[in-house]
């Protein structure tokens, strides 16, 4: 819960948010050095449309 508020707070879609750090963590994409990336005040979304389809 903590994590969609904080999502929510920064202006970002929780749902977007989540499906899209879950499959950079799972996909190894994102490093263990890299994590600071993936909160909501860093994140930036992988590709648009990713974002759009998560939103609708």
């Amino acid at each position: 819960m903590t994590l969609i508020e904080t999502a929510k707070l920064n202006g970002v879609n929780p749902m977007a948010y989540l499906a899209d750090v879950l499959e950079r963590i799972v996909s190894g994409r994102t490093k263990r050095t890299e994590l600071h990336t993936l909160l909501p005040w860093n994140w930036t979304a992988s590709t648009p449309a990713t974002i759009n389809s998560q939103a609708a």
